[in-house]
């Protein structure tokens, strides 16, 4: 964290996130886009072949997944208070151990040649 303070201060010292998506058709839909602006969220380019490299597959939404698992929903806004509530219990160390994984897996993703990889 203190290279990346000295290198890159500006990825540091932030008062709102900066959110890292693939390209998927829901994220970069006009709609997402017109949100994120509308709440002044900044969103780094991601690499178009890439899937390995994007913490939100591999720890986010892996462990959203197991969250959401065998629970049903009858309204739109029972789904955001899972949602919120799920995001609401994530610790600053649940942040850390997704950001720590990505040089093993940026290694994994050259070890492959950019193949897929588990």
């Amino acid at each position: 964290m203190k290279k990346l303070t000295v290198k890159q201060p500006k990825l540091v010292n932030r008062d709102k996130p900066l959110l890292l998506h693939d390209n998927a058709k829901a994220h970069s839909a006009k709609k997402t886009s017109a949100k994120l602006r509308e709440l002044g969220l900044e969103t780094l380019p991601h690499p178009p072949y890439s899937p390995d490299l994007a913490p939100t597959d591999y720890h986010f939404f892996l462990n959203f997944d197991n969250f959401l698992r065998e629970r049903k929903f009858n309204s739109e806004e029972a789904v955001k208070s899972a949602f919120e509530n799920f995001a609401g219990s994530l610790s600053l160390e649940f942040f850390r151990k997704g950001v720590s994984c990505l040089p093993e897996k940026w290694q994994k993703c050259v070890d492959s040649n950019g193949e897929y990889f588990d």
